[in-house]
């Protein structure tokens, strides 16, 4: 089973940039896609982006242009740098992973995503 820890949520301004960051474990040498996904009260979870590990990547339109995902596979961390923040990307962030390509890859569906982490909030104010 995968472990997922999220961290690099915080309060910011509008404009304001973050880095959030997923450390994975339970790894089996297994070829793993991973995302990003953004929870928001009242709201179904929604993809922002997703990632496999050759790099192809696919982002939410958005958020295009100012988000970017990324990952560092020797450390087995997923990252999500966030740029020029606005007050509707606030929420809960939450890290995901899926064993084998996801169906339509590339996709943002969080149906296609198995295992999850607990989130990091991000709150951005005007």
């Amino acid at each position: 089973q995968v472990r997922l820890l999220e961290s690099g949520g915080g309060s910011v301004q509008v404009g304001g940039s973050l880095r959030l960051s997923c450390a994975a474990s339970g790894y089996k040498g297994e070829r793993y896609w991973m995302g990003w996904f953004r929870q928001s009260p009242g709201s179904q979870r929604t993809g922002v982006a997703t990632i496999d590990n050759e790099g192809n990547k696919k982002h939410a339109d958005s958020v295009r242009g100012r988000f970017t995902i990324s990952q560092d596979i020797t450390k087995n961390t997923l990252y999500l740098q966030m740029n020029n923040l606005k007050p509707e990307d606030s929420g809960t962030y939450v890290c995901a992973a899926r064993r084998g390509p996801p169906f339509g890859w590339p996709t943002l569906a969080r149906g296609e995503f198995n295992e999850w982490g607990q989130g990091t909030q991000v709150t951005v104010s005007s």
